[in-house]
């Protein structure tokens, strides 16, 4: 049996409901008022299925009913549905031509469905001015447009922009029901899936990574190796250089694979060849998608640094609840032994300590701090405030 949209969302039960509820009420002329709106704001920690929610929704408006069509569903996975429209981007912020562009061809009516939907991924990366933008088209909506925004948290967005939306809110899902989904969808044996499940915190994208990639599961450990090795100032600057290290590596391995895919995906569409002398008149669409990949290489590493200091974040979480005689099983079962010496040789406020510091480098990492400079402040802090 093929899974479906509403199958890869975990842990989402009452999120679901609302949403069915709504697509069912967009179907049905004779629904109450109130179980469907125009315009939607889906929020939930990364990792919890946001989009994957935003499109088994759209899926649902566009095949008039609760329960996507199989044909419908498949256009709506590949973008090619004419009635949906799609803005995602994998920059720093959301550029407001983009936006413009999304919200002219919003107008339109719809050319098979019932309704237009148009959906904007990580909504919380537009800039005010562009919100602005965005916040007249959600004010005077075409009677068959829909829109769904997806967002960290509704705080993200500005308070017209939330004023004029439904919002929805995504929980952290289960470690264990992450494991079942990469159990049946991918064939993880439940143990590596499970493992995964808590590394990853239950960020589902990276829990079917650090399953199914062992590249990944290096990286992943060698970070904490670094992290349990540290004793100097000296030895807390090298450690920052090698974290730097790691997330290039992480990084470029995932833009490599998906550039490969979109280079080959765009020449097959302007019928060249692998291999193959792109035509003068197509080179500019290649430019194009090589520009945008390297726009995308920088918001990946500093992903890929973010998602560093997440690991770390729960290594020292690990360390804490030993000090604080918390039983369970820890995030990062793998380095126990090492988890216990370090709880045994510290405090829970020295610890503490350090994850304000891992905290603070987020936050200048966000506010473009170069990362191995916010790397080398965080361990050397680290390394001070547990002495």
């Amino acid at each position: 049996m093929t899974a479906t949209l509403w199958d890869e969302l975990v842990g989402q039960r009452e999120a679901i409901a609302t949403i069915r509820t709504a697509a069912r009420a967009a179907a049905d002329a004779d629904a109450a008022p109130g179980a469907m709106t125009h315009s939607w704001l889906i929020t939930g920690p990364p990792g919890s299925g946001r989009s994957n929610l935003a499109y088994a929704f759209a899926a649902a408006l566009l095949s008039g009913g609760d329960e996507p069509d199989d044909f419908t569903e498949r256009q709506v996975r590949a973008r090619t549905h004419p009635d949906l429209a799609v803005l995602s981007t994998e920059r720093v912020i959301i550029s407001i031509d983009e936006v413009r562009s999304l919200v002219s061809s919003s107008q339109y009516s719809p050319s098979v469905s019932r309704y237009r939907v148009m959906v904007i991924e990580d909504a919380d990366r537009m800039t005010e001015r562009t919100s602005n933008l965005l916040l007249k088209a959600l004010e005077e909506p075409p009677p068959r447009t829909v829109w769904i925004l997806c967002a960290p948290s509704d705080a993200d967005l500005l308070p017209t922009i939330r004023s004029r939306v439904r919002t929805v809110r995504l929980r952290v899902p289960d470690a264990s029901d992450v494991a079942d989904l990469l159990v049946a969808r991918n064939g993880v044996d439940r143990d590596t899936a499970l493992a995964a499940a808590r590394e990853a915190q239950s960020h589902i994208g990276m829990a079917h990574r650090l399953a199914t990639n062992p590249g990944a599961r290096e990286r992943r450990a060698e970070t904490l190796r670094v992290a349990l090795g540290l004793r100097s100032v000296p030895s807390a600057v090298e450690a920052a250089a090698r974290l730097v290290e790691l997330a290039k590596a992480d990084a470029e391995t995932i833009t490599q694979e998906r550039d490969a895919e979109e280079r080959v995906q765009l020449l097959r569409t302007m019928g060249v060849d692998e291999g193959g002398t792109v035509p003068p008149a197509l080179r500019s669409q290649v430019k194009a998608l090589e520009e945008d990949q390297k726009r995308r290489a920088t918001r990946s590493l500093r992903d890929g640094i973010d998602r560093i200091l997440l690991d770390l974040l729960s290594l020292y979480r690990d360390i804490l609840l030993r000090q604080l005689g918390t039983t369970g099983e820890p995030m990062n079962a793998s380095v126990t032994r090492e988890i216990e010496s370090a709880a045994s040789s510290g405090s829970a406020r020295q610890t503490l300590a350090v994850m304000d510091a891992i905290a603070v480098a987020r936050r200048r990492i966000e506010a473009n701090v170069p990362p191995a400079l916010a790397l080398e402040a965080m361990l050397i802090a680290a390394i001070r405030r547990s002495s």
